[in-house]
C-alpha cells in the first residue's frame, strides 16, 4: 500500500509519528495490536457519534449479514432507511444511496450540472468535499481564481470549470455572480467548515449563497457529510433554517459502514437515471448491511435528549481544553458547534476562513500530537482536522483528557527550541 496505508492522513506524515495499527474499538477507547488503550476523541472521522461497536448497531449488522452481504437488487432496509433520512430533511422529495461522502458530492455536482445544463462550479478554499477531480483545487492569490489543481493527475481544462473563492466574504460572491452568475450551475458549501479545522460561517454569509443561486438560477448544495445528523437531525439545514437544492450525506449516516446520499426536491431527483439523464449507479450502493447500520444509528439518536447529551458533553470538553491551555501559556483559541470541536494554536479570534489559519501553528500541533498519544489520547494526526464526541464519552473521560493534555502541554512546553 502507498505509504503503508489506504488512506494519506493516516501515515501522520504531518505529525511525524509512527502510526499505531488498530485493533478493536469499545465505546469512547480504541486498542491498538500492541495492547494500547487510548480515549478516542476522533471517532473514525465522525460517523462514530453512538462510540465504537454499539450494542445495537452490532446486533443489526450480524442479523443483516446472516441474511446475505449483498444482493445488487434494492431491499427492504433501503426504504425504510431513506423514509428516516427523508423525514429529518422534509424539504426533499428523494434520496439517491451511494457507498461514501466522495461519491455522494460528485454525482450531486453533476446532477446540478445536469439539471441547470450549466458547467461551472463555485467552492470555497478550505471545504473538502473527497476527491473527485472537479473539486481537487485550491484557491489562488486572487478573491476570484480558476481552480487550480492541488492534485496530479487533474486536468487542468476540468480544472479550469470551477472557481474558488474564500468563505466569510460576501463581496467575493457577489463579484463572481455579476460576472459569471448566468454560467454557474452549482455552488457547493460546506454549511460547517470542518476539514481545514472548524471554520464556523456567519449565517448572513451563507444565506447570501442561498440568495444569489435562486438569484441567477444556479443550485445550491450542503455538503453534509460531516454535519449531517451530528449537529441536529436535520443537519445545518435545520440548524440554520436555510434550505439548499441538494444536500450530501455520509459518516454517522453509515455507522461506521460505508454509506453516503444525496437527496434534493423531486424536480430535481427526476433527472436521475432511470427517470433521467443524468446518469450514476453503483453495484454497493444500498449495501444491505450498510442500510441496518444505518437505521440502526438513526433509531438511537431519535432517543429523547440525545443532543441535549451531546451538547452538554461537547460544552465540557471545551470548557476543560480552555482551562488547560490558557494555564499553559499557549496561544490557543477554540471553535465548536454541538460535538464538533476545533483547536486553534493561534492566537484568537478562531479563523472563518482557510486565509486566517495561522500555518505555522501546525507545527506546534506537531509535537503535542505524540505527547498525546503517548498519554493515551487519540485525536487527529492533522492540524487541520477537528475532534468529535460521542454518546460514549462521559464526564469522567473529560477531566481524564484534561489530566493527560495537561501532561502532554507541559512535555511540550520543557521542549520548546
Amino acid at each position: 500500500m502507498p505509504g503503508g496505508v489506504s488512506s494519506p492522513v493516516r501515515a501522520f506524515g504531518s505529525v511525524r509519528g509512527d502510526p499505531p495499527f488498530a485493533a478493536r474499538g469499545s465505546a469512547a477507547r480504541i486498542f491498538d495490536v500492541d495492547g494500547c488503550e487510548y480515549l478516542d476523541l476522533l471517532g473514525s472521522w465522525g460517523p462514530l457519534i453512538l462510540g465504537h461497536a454499539h450494542p445495537a448497531v452490532v446486533e443489526a449488522v450480524v442479523r443483516a449479514a446472516r441474511d446475505g452481504l449483498s444482493f445488487g437488487a434494492t431491499c427492504r432496509a433501503e426504504v425504510e432507511l431513506a423514509e428516516q433520512v427523508l423525514a429529518r430533511f422534509p424539504f426533499a422529495g428523494k434520496l439517491r444511496f451511494v457507498s461514501t461522502g466522495t461519491e455522494a458530492v460528485m454525482s450531486a455536482i453533476r446532477l446540478a450540472r445536469g439539471f441547470t445544463r450549466r458547467e461551472r462550479i463555485l467552492k470555497f478554499s478550505g471545504c473538502y468535499h473527497g476527491h473527485s477531480d472537479s473539486l481537487l483545487v485550491k484557491a489562488g492569490s486572487g478573491l476570484a481564481t480558476s481552480g487550480v489543481a492541488t492534485s496530479a493527475g487533474v486536468p487542468a481544462p476540468l480544472a479550469a470549470l470551477t472557481d474558488v473563492l474564500p468563505l466569510d466574504d460576501e463581496a467575493a460572491v457577489e463579484e463572481l455572480f455579476a460576472r459569471r452568475g448566468k454560467e454557474i450551475a452549482v455552488v457547493v458549501v460546506e454549511p460547517l467548515p470542518a476539514n481545514a479545522g472548524l471554520l464556523i460561517q456567519r449565517e448572513e454569509f451563507l444565506r447570501t449563497l442561498r440568495r444569489l443561486t435562486r438569484e441567477h438560477g444556479a443550485l445550491l448544495v450542503f455538503d453534509e457529510v460531516i454535519s449531517g445528523f451530528r449537529v441536529a437531525p436535520g443537519g445545518m439545514a435545520q440548524k440554520l433554517g436555510i434550505e439548499p437544492d441538494i444536500v450530501t450525506l455520509g459518516k454517522i449516516l453509515g455507522g461506521g459502514m460505508p454509506v453516503g446520499a444525496y437527496l434534493a426536491r423531486d424536480e430535481i431527483m427526476q433527472h436521475v437515471a432511470p427517470l433521467g439523464p443524468v446518469y450514476q449507479a453503483g453495484t454497493l450502493s444500498g449495501n444491505p448491511v450498510a442500510m441496518a447500520a444505518g437505521i440502526a444509528t438513526l433509531r438511537e439518536l431519535e432517543r429523547p435528549g440525545v443532543y441535549e447529551m451531546l451538547e452538554s458533553l461537547g460544552a465540557l470538553f471545551e470548557a476543560r481544553i480552555a482551562r488547560s491551555l490558557e494555564q499553559s501559556g499557549i496561544p490557543h483559541a477554540l471553535s465548536r458547534v454541538g460535538s464538533v470541536l476545533g483547536l486553534w494554536l493561534q492566537a484568537p479570534p478562531a479563523p472563518r476562513a482557510f486565509e486566517k489559519i495561522d500555518t505555522s501553528a501546525a507545527e506546534r500541533y506537531a509535537r503535542l500530537h505524540p505527547l498525546l498519544l503517548a498519554e493515551g489520547v487519540w485525536m487527529a494526526p492533522s492540524y487541520f482536522e477537528v475532534a468529535f464526541v460521542s454518546l460514549a464519552h462521559t464526564p469522567a473521560d473529560v477531566e481524564l483528557f484534561g489530566q493527560r493534555l495537561d501532561r502532554a502541554l507541559a512535555k511540550l512546553q520543557s521542549t520548546v527550541p
